[in-house]
């Protein structure tokens, strides 16, 4: 991973009438990382999604996209970044193969269709019709998409939405090779253990806001945060106890117990719980 950015925004702002979706926010994405943006509905995280692409104009701040305005790009910029948006884009009457073949057109240094295709997990559906892929399936042509034409930058808004556990897993398992391959993904997601597996940075949105920003480990003072002892007494009731050191405490438990400490358990917050605390502090309802 290097130090260079491919996302540099400052002050990022924009309105719909009276309502302001993205208000002064500020973004530093380093290119080849996966940075995941969180926040609840209305948040602001498609709209700036859609301004990071060109497809939105911002209102107003300062953005540089791989070296370039967005609101002012032209079509070679455009062909460095990839997109896939919540709403599948495959025309349903053509197969897998036609499809990555057509879209290959589009750009000037497209990769080869067949490579994306296995790239994607789709070659035994390379002659099938899109309509007749299942959710999953459809959703990696959709990915196939945004990569043909081998961008620097892929922009995914909600990935695996109305996905079952079998297929999300085989889909983070294809971010990662796209991660591996030195593309820079950005990532949008409900999913609070999907940022945690694919991420290596995160920001949370609220309000249109960045709450806090950092690796999932630490967001939010999550590193930092009190460690919870659990544990029962001998007559069964449950007992816990906040700590700053949570090894001092086992130890005491221990001497106490005279070894085996009934249901022991030491529990930090989890990603859930800092984020649940982020939008709380941003949006009291």
């Amino acid at each position: 991973m290097t130090t260079r950015h491919a996302v540099r925004a400052r002050g990022l702002r924009k309105r719909y009438g009276d309502v302001t979706a993205v208000d002064g926010l500020d973004l530093d994405i380093r290119q080849g990382e996966v940075f995941g943006i969180l926040g609840p509905n209305g948040a602001g995280k498609s709209t700036t999604v859609e301004i990071l692409q060109g497809h939105r104009r911002r209102d107003g701040g300062e953005l540089s996209v791989l070296g370039q305005d967005p609101g002012h790009a032209d079509r070679a910029w455009q062909a460095r970044v990839g997109i896939v948006w919540q709403d599948e884009s495959a025309p349903a009457e053509l197969t897998v193969g036609e499809t990555v073949r057509h879209f290959a057109r589009y750009y000037p240094r497209p990769r080869d269709p067949e490579e994306v295709i296995a790239l994607v997990g789709l070659e035994a559906k390379a002659a099938s019709r899109t309509k007749a892929l299942s959710g999953g399936q459809r959703r990696r042509l959709d990915v196939a998409l945004g990569v043909i034409g081998g961008p620097e930058l892929l922009l995914l808004d909600e990935p695996t939405t109305g996905f079952d556990p079998v297929a999300r897993r085989q889909f983070w398992e294809l971010i990662r090779s796209l991660a591996d391959e030195g593309t820079t993904i950005i990532l949008t997601t409900h999913y609070l253990d999907e940022a945690e597996a694919l991420a290596d940075r995160l920001a949370v949105i609220a309000d249109g806001r960045i709450a806090a920003q950092g690796e999932p480990g630490t967001l939010g003072g999550r590193a930092q945060a009190r460690a919870t002892v659990h544990w029962a007494e001998a007559d069964g009731t449950a007992r816990s106890e906040e700590t700053d050191t949570p090894t001092r405490t086992v130890t005491a438990l221990a001497q106490r117990f005279d070894g085996e400490i009934p249901e022991l358990r030491i529990a930090r917050p989890t990603l859930e719980d800092i984020y649940l605390r982020l939008i709380g502090e941003r949006d009291p309802r």
